[in-house]
C-alpha cells in the first residue's frame, strides 16, 4: 500500500459497485474512503453487506459525498440518465471522475461532462475494464505487426447476456427514465469500443443497424446488430458486426481476422480467470491437399496478471491522480478522447436504429 493512497469516494450502491470497491481496495495506490447513497440505511447496509472496513464513512446523500474534501476520485456507477448532473457537479468539485458505462446519453451529453473535467483540471475515465488487461496489449502488439496480423479485414464482436425473468421488469437497463439506451448502452459500449481499439480508434465511415432490433413496450433496445465500415485509402476495407442482447446466452466474443492471420477470444469483457487470460492467433493457416485438414492450428497465448484488470484500472486512475495532485502531469486526455469516439459511434447506431436501419455516415 503506498503511504498517501488516493482516496475514492463511491457514489451509488449499484451491484457493480461491489466489484468495484472490492477493486479499490485491493489497488496498492488507493484506498476507498467513503462511500454515499440516497438514504443512509442503503449505504450502512451496502458496507455491511460488503464487510467493508470500519474506518470507511458513509454518506445518506450524494451530495455530502462531494463536499468531502478529503476524496479524490469518485467512482459513479449511478443510472446514465443521472450522470451529466452529477459528473458535472462532481468535476466542479474538483474530483476526479471514474464513469460507469454509458458516460451519457449521446455526444452533447458526454461533451458537457469532459468540458467540466477539462475546465476544472480533473482526470476522466469510463469504466471499460478489459482495456487495462496485458492481454490485451499483447493482441495489440500483433496486431500492430504487419508480419503477424497483417491488415485488418474483418472483425465479429458480441455482447449478449441472459438475465433472469425479474431483470426484464425491474432493471434499470430496461427502465426508459433511467437506461434509456438498453443493450445499445449497456453491451454495446463495449462491442464499439472493441472495435475502435482494433482499429487505433478511427472512427468508421459508415454506420448501419441491422433488421431484428428487438425493444420492450416501452421502447429500450432489448437486442440489436450492426455493421461499421471503414474505407481507407491504401488499406483494405475494414467490415465489422456487431451484435448484443439481453436475449441470449452469455457471451463476450471477439474475433479479429486479417490479411495474414486472425486473434480469437471468448472472453474479451470478463476473463474467465483472474490471474490470466488467453485468446488463439491463427497465422497464414491454408488446407492440405485434398483440402482434408490444415496446415497451422490456432496457438493459445496465455497473458498472466497480478492483478484483475478492475484493479489495473483502478491503480491508472489512482496514478494519474497522484501525478496530478504533485502537479507534474496534466489530466491523460487519451481516455476522454477514447469515450468520445465510442460515444459517436454509440449515437450513430441508435440514429440508423431510429431510422429503420438506414444508414449513418461519419
Amino acid at each position: 500500500m503506498a503511504e498517501n493512497p488516493i482516496r475514492f469516494g463511491i457514489m451509488g450502491c449499484a451491484k457493480i459497485a461491489r466489484k468495484l470497491a472490492r477493486a479499490i481496495l485491493l489497488a496498492p495506490n488507493s484506498t476507498l474512503y467513503a462511500i454515499a447513497s440516497r438514504s443512509l440505511e442503503k449505504a450502512e447496509l451496502f458496507a455491511t453487506e460488503n464487510e467493508l472496513p470500519k474506518t470507511i464513512k458513509i454518506y445518506g446523500s450524494y451530495q455530502e459525498l462531494l463536499d468531502d474534501p478529503s476524496i479524490d476520485v469518485v467512482y459513479m456507477p449511478l443510472p446514465s440518465s443521472l450522470h451529466l448532473h452529477w459528473a458535472v457537479l462532481a468535476a466542479q468539485k474538483k474530483k476526479h471522475l471514474l464513469l460507469e458505462k454509458p458516460p451519457a446519453l449521446d455526444v452533447v451529453e458526454l461533451d458537457k461532462i469532459l468540458e467540466a473535467c477539462e475546465s476544472n483540471g480533473v482526470q476522466f475515465m469510463d469504466g471499460s475494464m478489459w482495456v487495462h488487461h496485458p492481454r490485451t496489449a499483447k493482441m495489440k502488439e500483433l496486431l500492430s505487426d504487419p508480419k503477424q496480423i497483417g491488415q485488418l479485414e474483418f472483425l465479429h464482436s458480441t455482447s449478449t447476456i441472459s438475465p433472469p425473468p425479474e431483470f426484464f421488469k425491474d432493471d434499470i437497463r430496461v427502465k426508459p427514465d433511467m437506461d434509456t439506451l438498453g443493450a445499445l448502452g449497456d453491451l454495446g459500449w463495449y462491442c464499439i469500443g472493441s472495435v475502435l481499439w482494433a482499429k487505433n480508434y478511427r472512427l468508421p465511415n459508415l454506420v448501419t443497424a441491422l433488421p431484428g432490433v428487438v425493444k420492450n413496450a416501452a421502447g429500450i433496445i432489448l437486442q440489436f446488430s450492426a455493421s461499421l465500415h471503414y474505407d481507407e485509402p491504401d488499406l483494405l476495407k475494414t467490415v465489422a458486426i456487431i451484435h448484443c442482447s439481453f436475449l441470449s446466452h452469455s457471451s463476450m466474443d471477439l474475433k479479429m481476422i486479417g490479411s495474414s492471420g486472425s486473434i480469437h477470444l471468448m472472453d474479451f469483457i470478463i476473463p474467465f480467470q483472474e490471474d490470466s487470460a488467453s485468446f488463439n492467433f491463427t497465422w497464414l493457416p491454408k488446407f492440405v491437399d485434398l483440402h482434408i485438414g490444415w496446415n497451422a492450428k490456432p496457438e493459445k497465448v496465455v497473458v498472466a496478471n497480478e492483478l484483475p484488470q478492475e484493479v489495473l484500472m483502478v491503480q491508472e486512475l489512482a496514478r494519474l491522480a497522484e501525478d496530478k495532485k504533485k502537479s507534474v502531469a496534466c489530466p491523460d486526455k487519451k481516455w476522454p478522447q477514447i469515450s468520445r469516439k465510442t460515444q459517436i459511434v454509440l449515437d450513430a447506431v441508435k440514429k440508423s436504429i431510429d431510422l429503420g436501419c438506414e444508414p449513418v455516415y461519419l
